[in-house]
């Protein structure tokens, strides 16, 4: 589904129904270098089971026109808008890594908004290593591999989403290189890594939350470490979800990824 937003094009996968804004709305924000595509699984159970979904690409990711945010408060102005633009009301915030401060920002700027507010493979502050950041700026196409290897808990993890035995690897290096080479006049990597590690509202947000929150961490997550949701967990008085996986644990455990969503969303 597509809307203007700011003047630009934006678009948000409705999980296979035809989005109707009458219902309770689910709202996916996905991480740095990724698309909607990340959330297929949890946006169409959603469709299918009594809510409107909307799956978003940020600004300059995916279908999504128009050059990408400056940082994670500009992007909660932009997911706010575009809720506008859905006439949306209220909705339950979904956000993954990246996508969990922006939901974080957005629950925070507008408490009244928020049904619900879960974070997926989160953290804050969410550090980026000078080592990492230093081979974004030099070597954006390395540090994606990097990232990539460090995503993942295992080589072929079983099960898996889309299928049992997909190369989880190969996918999402695909996914993020392909976000990278549409901008040729900006490093998106480094761009999107230095956002993440900018962001300094997480106190101010968390109180102003006035929905029920969900912290969805996995055991082997060698990006946004369990330990350092803490904050998180604590700050918003959160349910805490452990599964087994690496940082992309929407796709190395879709089922127990599930299962925690359904419980946020009670």
């Amino acid at each position: 589904m597509k809307f203007t937003v700011d003047g630009h094009e934006a678009y948000a996968y409705t999980g296979g129904k035809p989005f109707n804004a009458a219902l309770p709305c689910v709202v996916f924000i996905h991480g740095a270098m990724h698309d909607h595509s990340c959330w297929t699984l949890l946006a169409r159970w959603c469709a299918h089971h009594g809510h409107a979904v909307l799956a978003v690409d940020l600004p300059g990711h995916g279908r999504s026109a128009g050059p990408p945010r400056a940082s994670v408060e500009d992007m909660a102005g932009w997911l706010l808008a575009l809720l506008n633009a859905a006439g949306v009301a209220q909705a339950a915030l979904v956000g993954h890594s990246m996508g969990s401060l922006v939901a974080l920002e957005a629950a925070g700027r507008e408490p009244g908004r928020a049904t619900r507010l879960v974070l997926m493979g989160t953290a804050y502050p969410m550090q980026v290593s000078d080592a990492l950041l230093a081979t974004a700026q030099q070597d954006p196409l390395r540090a994606i591999d990097m990232v990539n290897a460090w995503s993942h808990a295992s080589i072929a993890s079983k099960p898996s989403f889309p299928s049992p035995g997909m190369w989880l690897h190969g996918g999402n290096r695909a996914l993020m290189r392909g976000n990278q080479a549409r901008h040729a006049g900006l490093n998106l990597f480094h761009h999107e890594f230095s956002v993440c590690n900018a962001y300094r509202g997480g106190e101010a947000a968390m109180a102003r939350v006035a929905c029920p929150a969900t912290c969805v961490l996995a055991d082997a997550d060698q990006m946004t470490l369990p330990a350092r949701a803490r904050s998180l967990v604590d700050g918003l008085q959160a349910q805490l979800h452990t599964v087994p996986a690496g940082h992309n644990l929407m796709t190395e455990a879709p089922d127990a990824v599930l299962a925690a969503l359904r419980s946020a969303l009670g």
